[in-house]
């Protein structure tokens, strides 16, 4: 790497197109030239080099129908807009039973959304053919070309290295090993950024979910193998080999926890152990039956003391529940129970209010932030 100066011309354009980028982008309105030499601290002339050069780029444009300004005569001053427009990404999740995906602009403006069911036993192969698939119907149903894509975010189960190879996945067949990021990117000319689906929905809930303005926060996707995602001061704590979370492990302490014993309702292993025969359990605790009762409450008590052991050792500020639990009647007040029985300052709890959407998001959010460390942030001028 060269020697970096202060009087290294390419790098000071570099770092002035970053500030006015910012400074329009972060504009209510259209601000004129005057209002962004203002707001940046550097000279007209600069601004309007920066301005000019940006515009060239496709990043601005001009506004029309901005606000006039009565005290002056003459031709109004020429007001600029970021154009969000200029490019879309995508956020993709992977689940057992279905795929799902956000399309948004550079300003992370929703465009469209697109769900497609999946078998739970489809292979690799086919899950990925179906990503592909409701890709281009989503691209084709909101008019927008492939090759304006910046960034594609993905949320899938499991534990994912940096060059996006899940190392380990029991949810999906033929995941463990599948080098994600690498087969997603034949079918994009753009970034795909691959996350454990946990960790995209902490993004999505500090983003636009239950844990917005909280830099310290755990997000819990309770399912068959409950995961968690967790926000360090502001950060995605991945751990060092990105299995930070795993809560779902911790049944392996004791004999008596798998789930397929803890939601049985007659003694046996509940079989087949899937989404819709843990549903049945909880609606016949619903309707009053008592072994089906019990056998909710068994999993509710796992759950909780499998977050108390993530809050015992991280303790944050808020836990946020999602995938399962958020539908399950009272578990809340038991989970804050646990928590202060175990945990020396129990958390704030609350439900996810994303949902089903949390991981899509979240992935989505990943894009975004790719996009912006590229235009909006010093640290990606000063790698340059």
């Amino acid at each position: 790497m060269g020697r970096i100066t202060g009087r290294d011309p390419s790098l000071l354009r570099r770092i002035n197109s970053t500030v006015v980028l910012r400074a329009l982008r972060a504009a209510a309105g259209s601000p004129t030239l005057t209002d962004l030499v203002q707001a940046t601290g550097l000279s007209r002339p600069t601004v309007e080099g920066v301005v000019e050069g940006l515009t060239t780029a496709g990043l601005v444009a001009e506004a029309t129908g901005g606000p006039a300004d009565s005290r002056r005569q003459g031709r109004p001053a020429r007001r600029y807009r970021f154009r969000a427009e200029a490019g879309h990404l995508l956020g993709i999740e992977v689940g057992p039973h279905r795929v799902s995906m956000v399309l948004a602009d550079l300003g992370g403006r929703l465009l469209g959304t697109t769900d497609r069911a999946v078998s739970e036993g489809a292979d690799a192969d086919e899950r990925l053919d179906r990503v592909r698939t409701a890709v281009s119907d989503l691209l084709r149903r909101c008019e927008v070309a492939r090759s304006t894509l910046r960034a594609v975010g993905v949320g899938s189960p499991g534990i994912v290295t940096a060059d996006g190879t899940v190392r380990l996945c029991t949810a999906l067949p033929g995941w463990t090993g599948l080098p994600l990021g690498e087969r997603l990117r034949r079918s994009f000319r753009c970034p795909v950024l691959v996350e454990n689906d946990a960790n995209a929905a902490v993004l999505a809930e500090h983003w636009k979910g239950s844990a917005v303005g909280c830099d310290d926060a755990v997000m819990v996707l309770a399912g068959l193998s409950p995961g968690a995602g967790s926000l360090i001061g502001g950060r995605l704590h991945r751990g060092y080999g990105g299995a930070a979370g795993e809560i779902g492990a911790l049944h392996l302490l004791g004999r008596e926890a798998f789930p397929e014993r803890l939601l049985s309702t007659t003694g046996e292993p509940l079989h087949p152990l899937d989404e819709a025969a843990v549903a049945r359990v909880f609606t016949l605790a619903r309707d009053g039956d008592e072994q089906a009762r019990q056998a909710m409450d068994r999993f509710i008590q796992r759950l909780v003391h499998d977050v108390a052991a993530l809050v015992l050792a991280l303790d944050p500020e808020l836990v946020v529940v999602g995938g399962w639990a958020a539908g399950l009647d009272g578990v809340l007040d038991p989970l804050r129970d646990e928590l202060a029985r175990y945990c020396l300052r129990p958390p704030r709890v609350a439900l996810s209010v994303l949902g089903e959407a949390a991981v899509a998001t979240g992935a989505l959010r990943l894009a975004l932030d790719h996009v912006e460390e590229q235009l909006f942030a010093l640290e990606g001028a000063m790698r340059g």
